[in-house]
């Protein structure tokens, strides 16, 4: 059976966000680019930190990239490559120092080798911005899972899709806070976080969240965390 164990980590060392705003749905995706960098920036602009955003694919990771090169400068953009060897992986995360005076927003692909495994304690990584539900793409195999659950019980998109797309949300979030002293926000961008298939799988720790539905409203948000810094 499936548990789900609750936060050992005090909730009010961080700030869950939903932008519910913004759609990323594949229709939707070319018009939701700008609004996805100006979020970016909000952001990180709010705090002087390391941030990681986690996209759904390296094709909208390389569109917002572009827009936000217009927006933050470059020399604190670090973008996740395909087929990274070891040594790369490795120097990526060694730039998420504590110790750095400028802030530095890591760009990276959901369910890649920077979603799980990798462990940025304390001012090493003090946000995550995860762009979209994490669905994965459409494909044979995926869609032979979602005939077979349709089958069982009626709920093959969310065996093939919804699932492992929300598994891979909570692993790129699960990022922020490792120890009970890390103090940290999370945002989600997509307006599929507040419809009901999606709320009910919040885990526990996650019930104190707030929604947002502009730059002004999630600015406010912000700095009102990070005061209490």
């Amino acid at each position: 059976p499936r548990r789900i164990f609750p936060s050992p980590f005090p909730t009010e060392n961080v700030s869950l966000l939903v932008h519910n705003g913004i759609s990323t749905k594949y229709a939707q995706r070319a018009d939701s680019y700008a609004a996805i960098a100006a979020a970016i920036e909000t952001i990180c602009r709010a705090h002087v930190g390391n941030y990681l955003v986690y996209f759904p694919s390296y094709a909208y990771l390389a569109a917002v990239l572009e827009l936000l090169k217009e927006r933050l400068p470059e020399s604190q953009l670090l973008v996740q490559d395909r087929g990274m060897t070891e040594a790369a992986r490795e120097a990526f995360l060694a730039q998420f120092s504590a110790g750095n005076e400028q802030t530095l927003v890591g760009l990276a692909v959901m369910g890649g080798i920077f979603g799980e495994g990798i462990d940025l304690v304390g001012e090493r990584l003090i946000g995550a911005i995860v762009v979209g539900v994490g669905v994965p793409q459409v494909c044979l195999e995926n869609d032979l899972i979602k005939e077979y659950f349709d089958r069982q019980n009626g709920a093959g998109f969310a065996y093939a899709y919804q699932y492992p797309g929300f598994n891979r949300v909570l692993q790129a979030t699960g990022r922020v806070i490792r120890t009970e002293t890390d103090r940290g926000i999370i945002v989600l961008i997509d307006e599929r976080f507040t419809h009901a298939r999606y709320r009910h799988l919040f885990p526990a720790h996650w019930r104190g969240f707030q929604i947002v539905q502009s730059i002004d409203e999630m600015k406010e948000k912000l700095a009102h965390f990070w005061a209490q810094d």
